[in-house]
């Protein structure tokens, strides 16, 4: 009689190690898809609040501009007093981004923006996840560069604007001359 054969016990576990390989392999797809399409939602979030800031930053400026020779004015204006809501330009970067503000929260210097992609995860081997949408928030903020002047001023002539990293002497009949929007605000992102 023969001894017995050991061969082809190897091929089952060798199928078995491949499939378990192979599922894995597809598990890190669906999870590199998912922070895609969240990298994604984040980036139209971001791009969606800094547009909304930036335009309240570009009205604030006009507004600063159109009172210029009145100094009393420019406390509020730095304070963000008289800006309108730009909520729909954070409406316009979501979806020039594939995405949809579901919430945008103007505040008087800043926009907090909820947004959800337009696209899914899609489909892979995590059940439930080919219609789920990613979602992100982000907060934009205006803060005033410069410094108003001490209420009170004696005498006709405007004072300096003293801002960051510059000081101004204003020459109202010289636009070209007067401090840009950037020079006035910053816009940025906060936590």
């Amino acid at each position: 009689m023969a001894p017995p054969r050991d061969a082809g016990q190897a091929f089952p576990i060798y199928i078995t190690v491949v499939a378990g390989l192979l599922f894995l392999a597809l598990a890190y797809l669906a999870v590199g898809q998912a922070a895609v399409n969240r990298g994604g939602a984040q980036t139209a979030a971001d791009a969606a609040a800094l547009a909304a800031a930036q335009d309240t930053r570009d009205q604030l400026a006009g507004m600063w501009v159109a009172v210029v020779r009145d100094p009393a004015r420019w406390r509020a204006i730095f304070d963000g007093a008289g800006a309108g809501s730009f909520c729909w330009r954070a409406d316009e970067l979501a979806a020039q981004n594939d995405a949809e503000v579901r919430r945008c929260s103007p505040d008087m210097l800043a926009y907090s923006v909820d947004v959800r992609t337009n696209k899914t995860v899609g489909d892979s081997v995590v059940p439930g996840t080919e219609g789920v949408r990613s979602t992100a928030h982000a907060r934009a903020v205006i803060e005033p560069l410069c410094k108003p002047p001490a209420e009170g001023i004696a005498d006709d002539s405007l004072p300096r604007l003293h801002c960051r990293d510059k000081v101004w002497d204003l020459e109202p009949d010289d636009p070209s001359e007067l401090p840009t929007p950037s020079d006035l605000f910053d816009v940025h992102l906060a936590d």
